[in-house]
């Protein structure tokens, strides 16, 4: 990958990213907890409150992973700091970052050519049926930077007829 000036940086907070976790992490407990100390009735409630217990917790872990990366823009790509491609900015076909957007909180939404496969990282992004939700538990100012700085990509693209 060559070095490529990166235009804007979204990260997560570090007190969001705590906040997440800790709530994540501690309704896992809580409800592993409340199915020793006071179990449903059902074997099947029983399963069900602590398999969602461990899947709160897993959630809380691979949050604290994914949150220690930040997202970067650049001309050619957006990416993870890790360097994996989120979506080529040449695929980027629409951006969404209005209120009644279905978008990450404190984020933008954009749709794109070529959707790839779904995948997420919590807190920071997901990708799914053709959409990149850009947000979560980051700062709300760099993730509005970010979407202007694409907005005026997308409008000096459409100017130049190379849509």
């Amino acid at each position: 990958m060559a070095d490529q000036e990166v235009l804007a940086r979204v990260s997560a907070s570090a007190a969001r990213r705590g906040f997440a976790v800790v709530v994540l992490g501690s309704l896992g407990s809580l409800l592993i907890y409340l199915n020793f100390t006071n179990p449903p009735a059902t074997f099947g409630w029983q399963i069900f409150l602590f398999l969602f217990g461990v899947f709160a917790i897993w959630s809380a872990v691979i949050l604290a992973r994914a949150t220690q990366h930040s997202i970067e823009l650049t001309q050619e790509d957006l990416r993870e700091s890790s360097g994996r491609v989120i979506c080529k900015v040449a695929d980027i076909a629409e951006i969404n970052r209005g209120v009644f957007a279905m978008k990450p909180s404190n984020g933008f939404m954009i749709r794109v050519n070529n959707s790839g496969k779904a995948t997420w990282a919590p807190g920071l992004w997901w990708r799914f049926a053709g959409r990149v939700g850009v947000g979560g538990v980051t700062a709300a100012n760099q993730a509005k930077g970010m979407s202007e700085i694409i907005a005026t990509i997308l409008a000096q693209r459409e100017n130049d007829g190379s849509v």
